[in-house]
């Protein structure tokens, strides 16, 4: 026994290595790390959880867990740090830092579930002529296609860049659109956050109805924590807000679930499956906080994280068989626990200078927004109310007066990091690393330094996909492969809220719906295994709707 395990432990520590030395090395990381497979093909790993807290910085950690007065459960589960620049930018946007952790493919600003036109950063391969742009599968997918039950949860609109990273692919994070139509037909199990206008015809550009669709397919659609809880569907869609939801500390728990507790009501949902599940699960607005400045929308919204990967751990260790990664996509902000007001005192300070300003904080500054009267004559009393501050200057009064509707937070969240000495570099993203924290039942987990698209490799290894087949299954360049077959083949964009391609040989006649997973043959309607997919430029379909004609 001691034999065999030491055996086991060895295989592992190598495979970590490898991965490690992989990615120092650059252009040579993917074959690595995809060779490191054969190593540890013992796995019993058949769930992932990954849990992303968008834009969390190492000083936005260090700030909650100062805030709690105790450690966090994220804490134990530290490994490594990932670089996360993007294929030809060292400060990444949400949307290729995603794709990154989605795909295991480095992608550029704006650019969701495809590959970049230009690849620029050092030790980056330059993409190959004609794979601009094109689709590349994600974990979830290759999970789906596995047999496994698939879900994303966020606190942002589900179509939002991250979580449409997973389950979505267009070259333009703006087309909420082409996103969610991708997400409703991509044949998801779960699927809870925010967003519900953009499900809605007022809310879409092509005026189409979602919210029939997912209905029509299947899924329980809830709009109430209470009606979560109750569901005991195995299709579960649930949108809590027309946008983003709430930050947890202005959070109404009638009206809106926690990320803790859609975390939960997903892996109930899917944990019945024996084949196992893939979750991706995003804290999304401690980047907003970021953006803002804001330090009590990030201590809310981190916390509120970590009680989610609590969840996630507690199943993970019950069950046995799940690994669980959380990691940030990038840093935001320059968050700094110290600014220059100590810097000749920074050592002398105590922890009431950092912490007790933002102890006094009820609600951040987007729930304090809320409370204003609409010509917002009661700035002071609610300032003193929610904030503890009861000495605004007459600037900041006018700042707040003239803030324009939904910012409150960008101009609070200074106010009170000043008074709490709390620094900021930035209202964007920053390049540093971030922290990888990582659970696994056998520690087979990646450790050290790694590239944010090892990520997305290691998920796909201890599930056993090959996320380059997948690709090849679902994204078939449309009109090269119809054409190769003697057909007639069309793209057809005239009706904007019914997109299709349409193929013709002999008697048939081929219909594509692009965006969905919607195919008829000669009038028939069949489903594919995967979505239609358009990027702007060229059409990409699944090898069964190639199949299709003959």
């Amino acid at each position: 026994m001691l034999n065999r395990f030491s055996t086991r432990a060895a295989k592992m520590m190598l495979a970590v290595t490898t991965i490690v030395t992989a990615t120092l090395g650059g252009s040579n990381a993917a074959s690595a790390v995809e060779d490191s497979t054969s190593t540890t093909s013992g796995s019993p790993i058949k769930n992932v959880i990954i849990l992303i807290p968008d834009g969390m910085a190492n000083d936005a950690t260090a700030l909650a867990r100062w805030y709690k007065g105790s450690s966090l459960t994220i804490d134990s589960m530290a490994s490594g740090m990932v670089r996360t620049h993007s294929a030809d930018a060292p400060i990444a946007d949400s949307a290729p830092a995603g794709t990154a952790f989605a795909t295991g493919h480095k992608s550029h600003t704006g650019y969701v579930g495809v590959l970049p036109d230009k690849a620029t950063m050092p030790g980056q391969k330059a993409i190959a002529v004609g794979d601009e742009k094109k689709p590349v599968a994600s974990v979830l997918e290759a999970s789906r296609l596995a047999g496994k039950s698939t879900g994303i949860v966020a606190t942002s609109e589900i179509m939002h860049a991250t979580p449409a990273d997973f389950s979505a692919h267009y070259p333009d994070r703006k087309n909420y659109d082409a996103l969610s139509k991708q997400q409703v037909f991509n044949g998801m199990d779960v699927v809870l956050g925010g967003g519900s206008k953009y499900l809605e015809p007022a809310g879409r550009k092509d005026g189409d109805n979602l919210v029939a669709s997912i209905k029509a397919l299947g899924y329980d659609y809830v709009t109430t924590p209470a009606a979560m809880k109750a569901s005991t569907s195995n299709k579960l869609w649930g949108m809590f807000a027309p946008a983003g939801l709430s930050y947890n500390m202005d959070r109404d728990p009638a009206k809106q679930p926690s990320l803790a507790q859609m975390t939960s009501k997903a892996i109930d949902v899917l944990s019945k499956n024996e084949k196992g599940f893939f979750l991706m699960v995003e804290g999304s607005k401690v980047d907003w906080a970021a953006h803002a400045n804001d330090p009590i929308g990030i201590i809310s919204d981190v916390l509120a994280f970590d009680d989610a990967v609590k969840v996630a751990m507690d199943f993970a260790k019950a069950d046995g068989q799940t690994a669980v990664v959380a990691v940030s996509d990038h840093q935001n902000g320059g968050l700094t626990i110290g600014n220059a007001a100590t810097t000749g005192t920074y050592d002398k300070e105590p922890l009431s200078t950092f912490i007790g300003p933002l102890k006094k904080a009820k609600l951040t500054g987007e729930g304090v927004e809320a409370k204003l009267n609409a010509k917002r004559t009661n700035i002071k009393a609610v300032i003193k109310q929610y904030y503890g501050i009861s000495d605004l200057t007459s600037e900041e009064i006018a700042a707040i007066k003239a803030a324009e509707p939904g910012s409150l937070n960008y101009v609070v969240g200074p106010m009170i990091s000043k008074r709490a000495d709390i620094g900021w570099t930035t209202g964007g993203h920053t390049g540093g690393d971030v922290v990888l924290y990582t659970y696994a039942p056998n520690n087979d987990r990646p450790f050290g330094v790694i590239d944010n698209t090892d990520v997305a490799k290691y998920m796909a290894r201890v599930l056993d996909l090959n996320l380059d087949n997948v690709s090849k299954q679902l994204f078939v360049p449309a009109k090269q492969a119809f054409t190769a077959k003697g057909a007639a083949y069309k793209l057809d964009l005239t009706d904007v809220k019914n997109p299709k391609i349409i193929v013709t040989k002999g008697s048939t006649k081929l219909e594509l719906q692009i965006y969905k997973n919607v195919a008829l043959v000669n009038g028939k309607k069949t489903a594919l295994e995967g979505v239609i997919v358009y990027n702007g430029v060229d059409a990409f379909v699944p090898q069964g709707a190639v199949d299709l004609i003959q």
